[in-house]
Parts: C-alpha cells; sequence; structure tokens
C-alpha cells in the first residue's frame, strides 16, 4: 500500500483500523500527540481547539464532496445533515383524496351496513345535507417515523493518522 496523505480518508472491508489509522468514528484526539493532523483538520469535527480535536465521525453518514456545484446546495467541510428516520408531516404529503363506502340504498335496508353514507341518511340517521362529517373519513397512520435510508454497504472509514504531510498545490 503506498503512504497515505495525513488525513487521507479510505475504506476498509474489514473491521479495524490498520497501523497507523484511526476509524473515522467520532473519536476525541490530543493535539500534542497528532500535532500533523490537527494542523490539517482543527476542529472542523469538533474538539475544544486547545488540547483535543475529534476525528469525522462516518457512522451512519455518507460522504459528501464540499462546495456547491451548478444547481446543488453548498456544503461545508464538517457540515453533518440528513436523518435515518423521518416523520412526515401534513405539508410534506402531496394533495390527495381517500375513498369512502357508500351505498345508493335507504339506511334501513340490507347491503347498507358497514357503510357510514346511504341514499337518505348517514350511519347515524342524520340527512347529510352535502356536508360529510369529519369523523366518517377518519385517520389512517400512526405519525411514527419512518427509515429514510438509501441503499447501503457497511465498511471501515479509516483515516490516517501517519504519512506524507500533504502540500498545497
Amino acid at each position: 500500500m503506498s503512504q497515505p496523505f495525513i488525513g487521507e480518508i479510505r475504506m476498509f472491508g474489514f473491521d479495524f483500523p490498520p497501523r497507523g489509522w484511526a476509524l473515522c468514528n467520532g473519536q476525541t484526539l490530543s493535539i500534542a500527540q497528532n500535532a500533523a493532523l490537527f494542523s490539517i483538520l482543527g476542529t472542523t469535527y469538533g474538539g475544544n481547539g486547545t488540547t483535543t480535536f475529534q476525528l469525522p465521525n462516518m457512522q451512519s453518514r455518507i460522504p459528501y464532496n464540499w462546495g456547491q456545484g451548478p444547481g446543488l446546495s453548498n456544503y461545508s467541510l464538517g457540515q453533518v445533515g440528513g436523518e435515518e428516520n423521518h416523520t412526515l408531516l401534513t405539508s410534506e404529503i402531496p394533495l390527495h383524496n381517500h375513498l369512502v363506502n357508500a351505498v345508493n340504498a335507504a339506511s334501513n335496508v340490507p347491503g347498507a351496513a358497514g357503510n357510514k353514507w346511504c341514499q337518505n341518511n348517514n350511519a347515524y340517521g342524520t340527512p347529510l345535507n352535502g356536508v360529510v362529517p369529519a369523523s366518517d373519513i377518519g385517520f389512517t397512520g400512526g405519525s411514527q417515523p419512518h427509515a429514510n435510508l438509501a441503499p447501503y454497504l457497511v465498511v471501515s472509514f479509516c483515516i490516517a493518522l501517519v504519512g506524507t504531510f500533504p502540500s498545497r498545490n
């Protein structure tokens, strides 16, 4: 394997970091013991900046490139976003309608049972007069979050602690 750049992130197919690398799991490191890496990362991913800094946390994350492409959002280095689970709000649901069970018969004839609306009266014996009680339509769903994940394959993201210091240009 070629000499990595300090701060380079690579994916590995095993569950431990090779020698000279650390898992990208947000761990806190000492600046005094990792001065070269701190000079590259700073507090981009956290830490107090005087005695500690943090490594990127790639757990349950996908990498994005920083910057802004044409017609795309602008992303800063170290920015986190997205969510593993999401509860839909009414404002996020497309305009739609619901089907209603009804029968073209009077409410007191066979076949009208189980249908809220009938030709003359609703199930409560009150004429509808064009107004449908909201309770007759009912609610669906449970206001519970749903998974919001793209298809994925788990690998280890590791960052090089030692190697060649990357020069600009």
